[in-house]
């Protein structure tokens, strides 16, 4: 260890710590893992704590904490924002006042107590970085790019809610940004929150239903909610919104011009809300690739590098990189907040002197984005044995070869292995797994094992060395966070026959149906050998039992949890839903053969957690 440091994002929404040696990666990972509180905003103690221990580290050994925002700028907006729509949004107003004067607008204070309060050591000295210069050096110092345009967009930070950087070698230069509350982020929240979603979760719903729609709200959009200029710039009509005076995105005149009330969480979808998810996601699509083409043409780059919250809508990024706008993209896979702590952590590394080494490897730097904790064989295997849990042990290649043949027989299978994934997306590494080819997965593994809404699509994971035989896809996506279509050779020739809406679903469209969504598109994984080894010889195992090189692969969880952590997380979810298979490290367990499993679906409460 040679210059320790340790990046924290926290308060808002999905808050994790990063630790870095220089500009190595030693360990990410967001505290919802650890507190089971999906978005956990809270301070990252545990995530705090999981880091230094797997660095071997205490706060002694750190030289520097880096807060990923600077809260006495966001303050200050805060006011302004209130003050700028006065008299209204009075009551939000005096109800959010008291929390910023007692300690929010001094943040870095409360972190320096949290800190001490772990006992890890003395806390060394902190510092705050702007929002968006997190974002930034989060996207630029772990991409495989010696020099790229960088661009942020998100709902907001202190005051950007879009910035446009130059990254060339160790230097970050900021060239432009938009500020509040004119923001991409925000107006895609506001109809994720019009159609009866959450903000700052329901956004991945909205993207999945823009294919069900049609895009007639679109030219509506533009006339009325934003005025988007040609190099990518825009403004919002804020008499349309109601996020500047209160808690809620949309009030009165948004109803009076989307046809009727916000649609009642849980309630059924209409077409409606099919075709505002279809026209706000063309507009947003449009204003990416406006701002990518600005991007390249202030910075001459070839190379374009992408974070914050829109940057995850892998719908837009697709986009951009198929209309061939630059030469390679990458996109930072934990680009919302989360991933701030991580470029907290780079930018000061960077500023001290660090530097690049990755560069020249053909990769980044992100080791796969496993970054989280693993476990050994024999704590996996201690706990399976002290909770009672029948198991059968596999060598590495028998391992694969028996996971294969299970997902060849329709089996769904919970497949834990290595360091957990540090972002949003589960990439082999705590990932449920099923045959493509099936058509009954799709909604089988949505409606019996996810408990969520039918429509959401799943994603494929495919060999590396396959995906341009399954997808049309320009380059690699090894965070699945770049949607591609289904190549020409996979499709059938099924019509939609006058189905609409979610009858669609029903409609076969190509030879891996349980990840083609209704607009044949895919969300893509590709997985290469070097940066996930066990994922990559399931596939290959699979690929040798059935020809096919695809897996549907999607996150070990069920609705309104996080992402499982541990093998005790993972065996819960297991015996909550309809997962048939589970392997954990070496050892692969059925259902069948777990003493609190009945055939009628009966399980019992005496499921060991601890």
């Amino acid at each position: 260890m040679t210059d320790l440091v340790l990046g924290i994002s926290a308060y808002y929404h999905d808050s994790a710590a990063a630790l870095v040696d220089g500009t190595a990666i030693l360990a990410a990972a967001q505290e919802e893992r650890f507190t089971r509180r999906r978005h956990d905003p809270s301070f990252p103690a545990r995530a705090v704590s999981y880091c230094l221990a797997e660095a071997g580290a205490t706060l002694r050994d750190v030289s520097a904490v880096a807060y990923y925002e600077d809260p006495a700028l966001k303050f200050r907006r805060v006011l302004a924002s209130y003050a700028g729509a006065a008299p209204f949004g009075f009551r939000s107003f005096r109800d959010t006042l008291p929390e910023w004067l007692r300690w929010k607008r001094r943040a870095e204070q409360t972190v320096r107590r949290e800190l001490a309060a772990l006992g890890l050591g003395a806390v060394p000295d902190l510092v705050c970085r702007r929002h968006h210069e997190s974002h930034a050096a989060s996207a630029f110092f772990p991409s495989p790019y010696e020099s790229a345009a960088v661009l942020c967009i998100d709902g907001v930070g202190e005051w950007a809610t879009t910035s446009l950087w130059h990254g060339r070698a160790d230097r970050l230069a900021p060239l432009a940004e938009l500020r509040f509350p004119h923001s991409l982020g925000m107006l895609y929240s506001a109809f994720t929150y019009f159609c009866g979603f959450k903000v700052d979760s329901g956004e991945y719903k909205l993207m999945g239903l823009a294919p069900y729609g049609t895009p007639r709200y679109a030219d509506l959009i533009r006339e009325r909610l934003i005025d988007l200029k040609s190099d990518g710039s825009f403004h919002l009509d804020m008499r349309y919104f109601a996020y500047l005076r209160g808690q809620v995105m949309t009030g009165r005149r948004f109803e009076e011009l989307f046809d009727g009330p916000r649609r009642r969480p849980e309630s059924p979808l209409t077409e409606r809300e099919f075709d505002l998810a279809a026209s706000v996601q063309q507009v947003t699509e449009e204003a990416v690739l406006r701002l990518a083409r600005t991007a390249q043409r202030r910075t001459g780059e070839t190379r374009l590098c992408l974070a914050g919250g829109v940057a995850l809508n892998c719908v837009a990024n697709g986009r951009v990189i198929r209309e061939e706008i630059f030469d390679g993209v990458w996109v930072q896979p934990a680009a919302g907040d989360a991933g701030g702590a991580l470029g907290a952590a780079l930018a000061v590394a960077m500023e001290r002197g660090a530097e690049r080494t990755h560069l020249g490897s053909g990769g980044d730097a992100m080791s796969g984005a496993l970054l989280g904790p693993a476990y050994r064989d024999e704590e996996i295997q201690e706990y399976l044995d002290g909770a009672g849990v029948p198991y059968t042990r596999f060598e590495t290649d028998e391992l694969a070869a028996r996971a294969a043949a299970e997902l060849a027989r329709g089996k769904v299978v919970g497949w834990f292995q290595d360091r957990m994934e540090f972002g949003p997306r589960a990439l082999g590494a705590r990932s449920i797994l099923g045959d493509p080819r099936d058509t009954e997965m799709q909604s089988a593994m949505n409606q019996k094992i996810k408990f969520r809404e039918s429509f959401r699509p799943f994603a494929p994971a495919v060999l590396d060395t396959d995906a341009e035989d399954y997808f049309e896809l320009k380059q690699e996506s090894p965070y699945m966070l770049v949607v591609a279509d289904v190549a020409a050779a996979q499709r059938l020739p099924a019509e939609d026959s006058g189905a609409s809406g979610l009858e669609r679903l029903k409609v076969h469209r190509s030879t891996i149906p349980a990840v083609t969504h209704v607009d044949m598109s895919a969300r893509v994984q590709t997985v290469s050998q070097e940066a996930n080894p066990a994922f990559h010889r399931l596939l290959t195992a699979f690929k040798a039992e059935t020809g096919c090189p695809v897996l549907v692969n999607t996150s070990f969880n069920v609705r309104g949890e996080p992402i499982v952590r541990s093998p005790e997380e993972a065996y819960r979810c297991f015996m909550r839903t309809r997962i048939d298979v589970l392997v954990l490290g070496s050892f692969l367990l059925l259902k069948e053969a777990q003493p609190a499993w009945s055939e009628d679906g009966d399980w019992r409460d005496e499921i060991p957690l601890d």
